[in-house]
């Protein structure tokens, strides 16, 4: 069943509706020949409700603002890490635990192979339904989840595997006992061994990237989003909160915050944008993961041809030229 946001209820209408033709279309196919012909006029009727309805839905999606953006990003039925590894990773060998402390099942992790090529992979998971996102903690790792995520970096770099991380997080777990296991060294730790990773790191953001728990799996060579994807510091009802001591505000927020692919590409934060099917990758999962896959083989397939020194420099002289020539 499909979900709709709030601004898509003018379509949810007409697809209501089309849903309604449907059943009378094949109501009257089992009856007789009256009944039949009139199925046909039906059977014309929703055709031209379905063109309405991919040129609404192509029109709206054409025009969202970053608040309606935050809440494609966010919807329920886009693809998640443990859908792209199904479709994309042969042979995928998942790895666990921290050797610290503890498994975090918020961050997945482990090897296998993309277009014949070995890889290290990591990505949050969200969780699809409500004991998935229970037990994922709706993709927000806690300590020993960045602390997994830093051994699989060293693994990555020890045998000479690219690695890739898929970012869909609101931000690092912010509980006490998070707290108390070290969360913010973890994250640092996390980013600092991204940065001097001798192997190619290429990073999608899938759907939402949040403050530095998306950060401590996106310091790589080369950094994706998806058109309808987020990537900010804080999320808007946290940056909402802050400024005017409410969450109601957070459609201002996003405004302000530059949260978008479309804008973060202008500031150079990012380095490509991967086109969305029409709707939102959540209308054509299999389109999407066909094309995320397609990225990630030609990118590593480029970042190959480099050495581990320049893939470092690389890496280094990206993160610090952003900002630096800002056009505001």
């Amino acid at each position: 069943m499909q979900t709709y946001l709030d601004f898509e209820k003018p379509i949810a209408a007409l697809e209501a509706q089309i849903r309604e033709l449907r059943a009378l279309v094949e109501e009257g196919a089992q009856q007789g020949a009256q009944e039949r012909e009139a199925g046909i006029d039906i059977a014309d009727n929703v055709r031209a409700l379905e063109a309405k309805v991919a040129t609404q839905i192509e029109a709206l999606y054409k025009t969202l603002d970053p608040w309606q953006k935050t809440q494609v990003a966010r919807h329920a039925g886009r693809p998640h890490t443990l859908d792209y590894i199904e479709a994309l990773v042969e042979d995928f060998t998942p790895l666990a635990g921290d050797r610290l402390y503890g498994e975090d099942y918020a961050i997945i992790a482990g090897l296998g192979r993309i277009g014949g090529m070995r890889v290290a992979l990591l990505g949050h998971e969200k969780g699809s339904d409500t004991q998935g996102r229970l037990h994922h903690n709706f993709g927000m790792a806690r300590p020993e989840g960045y602390r997994k995520a830093t051994r699989i970096m060293e693994l990555a770099d020890r045998f000479g595997l690219p690695l890739i991380s898929l970012v869909d997080t609101a931000g690092a777990y912010p509980g006490i006992g998070a707290e108390e296991r070290g969360q913010s060294e973890a994250i640092a730790r996390c980013t600092d061994r991204s940065l001097r990773l001798g192997v190619p790191f290429v990073s999608i953001i899938i759907g939402e990237g949040g403050s530095g728990g998306a950060l401590a799996l996106a310091s790589a060579n080369h950094i994706f989003m998806l058109e309808h994807s987020i990537y900010t510091v804080a999320s808007p009802e946290a940056c909402a909160s802050i400024l005017w001591r409410s969450s109601q505000q957070a459609d201002v927020a996003a405004r302000a915050l530059c949260i978008t692919a479309q804008d973060l590409l202008r500031l150079k934060v990012i380095d490509a944008i991967l086109p969305e099917p029409i709707g939102g990758a959540h209308r054509a999962r299999e389109i999407m993961m066909e094309q995320v896959g397609n990225a990630l083989t030609q990118e590593i397939m480029r970042l190959n041809a480099l050495t581990p020194e320049s893939l470092r420099e690389q890496r280094r002289h990206k993160f610090l030229e952003m900002g630096r020539t800002l056009n505001m």
